[in-house]
């Protein structure tokens, strides 16, 4: 779950969307509050916050499909993020020198 979900919560019934309350915001703080109906209309308009990387500027590395032996991956993986990396340099500290 989203951080925005959990202060920002609607549930759809009976063909309409309602607000809940968060927890931490008392009532009459909440019902003081004017703000326009979020009807089907409103949410089919917005756009997700939520963005990929893109494309890298000038690109360094080629994609490949490789395919290794599970507890090759799994060891690699155990390390923690970077594990792809340090395959990387696994493979080219093996490669005779030019």
């Amino acid at each position: 779950m989203l951080e925005t979900d959990k202060f920002c919560r609607a549930n759809v019934k009976k063909g309409h969307i309602m607000k809940q309350k968060p927890d931490h915001i008392a009532q009459d703080a909440w019902d003081a509050v004017e703000s326009p109906a979020l009807d089907a209309s409103f949410i089919a308009g917005m756009k997700s916050s939520v963005r990929g990387r893109g494309p890298q500027k000038k690109p360094t590395k080629h994609l490949v499909s490789l395919r290794l032996d599970p507890d090759i991956v799994e060891r690699f993986r155990a390390t923690g993020p970077g594990w792809q990396a340090r395959i990387n340099e696994t493979l080219r500290n093996h490669l005779p020198k030019p």
